[in-house]
């Protein structure tokens, strides 16, 4: 059902100050940039063992990531579980009485499919459903 730890979201206030201290403090290699419209962030990919950070910006005060931080400030935002199948992982978690997000997965930053389960059923934690298909798409 669940392959491992995805990546962990970050929110952060901007890109530009957060990545020197994930680049050179810690030095992870930075894997791209890209701009998720719909969700009105920029996201910053970095390296981790076999999993992933993935820093948050918001591009809008209107985005979700954007009253994220307005309402607990900059931190863990959410934590990507990788899956296979996951409209199936989706039904599952349903039938277990899990609330849900999407009940559909949406496109998501590296061209993945994601679907986020709501923190009242995951003991406070944002819990996202990710499957990857194809390449990932991770801009530069």
């Amino acid at each position: 059902m669940i392959k491992k730890i995805d990546h962990i979201g970050i929110a952060v206030k901007s890109l530009e100050q957060a990545l020197p201290f994930y680049t050179e403090v810690l030095q992870l290699p930075l894997l791209g940039i890209e701009e998720v419209e719909s969700e009105m962030i920029r996201v910053a990919f970095l390296k981790i063992g076999e999993s992933k950070i993935e820093l948050l910006e918001p591009t809008s005060e209107e985005s979700t990531v954007a009253r994220y931080i307005e309402k607990r400030g900059e931190g863990i935002h959410h934590v990507a579980v990788g899956v296979d199948s996951i409209q199936e992982r989706i039904n599952e978690m349903k039938e277990k009485g899990v609330r849900m997000i999407q009940e559909k997965p949406k496109t998501g930053a590296g061209n993945a499919l994601v679907a986020f389960m709501h923190p009242k059923s995951a003991g406070g934690v944002l819990v996202e459903l990710c499957e990857k298909k194809g390449k990932e798409g991770i801009i530069k």
